[in-house]
């Protein structure tokens, strides 16, 4: 299927979605006394394009709704199942209200249906766009895989959507007992070790622990992040825990009760479990390396 067959169509079936340009683009905002800013067609430098399809390109572009200031748009066109592989291709203009160009980075997008639900999430390098001019709305084909499928093919009324919070850098989530426990050199320690760690995959949730601390009583007391690489809020009730020491033999096993842990998208939370000594198993561990995880048998 080639690139211009794709845009075949003058009929929109998809809608608008419009973030402002800061969250996007840092210290992007400027001031401008325009309540509205109407967008021009500009297309890819590497695109050579036929006149016919220029034609549907600017009749498209003249249909769109004008901006507000400081704002950056993607506007539904169409959307085209491709047979061989069963992808779907998103076919949308990326608008920007600036009046200097811009250059974007990676976003995670999302394909929303008319009934507000959630049927295809990916991530893409909108570098690949090139630098959009001023005032300016590109055509693009925003390509969904299969395996980034979540949904039925939608039919009108959907949208494609910037996920802003994807776009957050990775940070500590502390519960307000902690945020209140701790002290500013306590909490910058935990800050440092949660920029010290991996970069989670999409949708990864996973346990890294930073502390672990043998009570009087024997109580194995551990200290770990709950990492969310989600970009929703995720809440744990039940969690199966073991620990590991350096030499890979289980020191403890446990499983825990939460109440409605909550730890936001694309945060880290600390937590300590306490492990009771008839949870230890191993009581002379070697602590000089460990690790925790959820049992495989869970």
């Amino acid at each position: 299927m080639g690139l211009f067959s794709i845009f075949k169509k003058t009929e929109k079936t998809g809608t608008d979605s419009t973030v402002e340009s800061n969250a996007l683009i840092h210290d992007a905002s400027e001031i401008n006394p325009i309540e509205e800013v109407s967008t021009a067609l500009s297309l890819h430098p590497a695109w050579d394009v036929p006149k016919e399809q220029q034609y549907v390109f600017s009749f498209l572009s003249n249909e769109l709704e004008p901006l507000k200031p400081n704002q950056i748009s993607l506007s539904g066109i169409d959307i085209e199942l491709d047979d061989s592989t069963e992808a779907w291709l998103v076919k949308a203009f990326l608008r920007t209200s600036l009046s200097t160009p811009i250059t974007l980075n990676t976003a995670e997008l999302v394909l929303i249906d008319q009934n507000e639900k959630v049927v295809a999430v990916k991530e893409f390098d909108l570098a690949e766009l090139g630098e959009l001019p001023a005032t300016s709305a590109r055509p693009w084909v925003f390509v969904f895989e299969k395996p980034t499928l979540r949904g039925e093919l939608p039919d009108k009324g959907w949208r494609l959507a910037f996920n802003v919070q994807s776009l957050v850098p990775h940070q500590i989530d502390l519960d307000p007992t902690w945020e209140e426990a701790l002290s500013n050199e306590q909490k910058d320690g935990l800050n440092k070790i949660v920029d010290s760690l991996p970069k989670l995959h999409d949708r990864e949730v996973n346990f890294s622990g930073f502390q672990a601390k043998v009570q009087p009583d024997g109580t194995l007391a551990i200290s770990l992040f709950i990492r969310n690489g989600h970009s929703q809020q995720i809440t744990l009730e039940q969690l199966p825990l073991e620990v590991l020491d350096a030499t890979g033999k289980v020191v403890a096993q446990g499983s825990f009760a939460i109440d409605q842990l909550q730890v936001k998208a694309n945060t880290s939370k600390p937590w300590t479990f306490l492990f009771p000594k008839e949870m230890v198993i191993n009581k002379d561990p070697d602590f000089s390396k460990w690790t925790v995880r959820v049992p495989q048998s869970a």
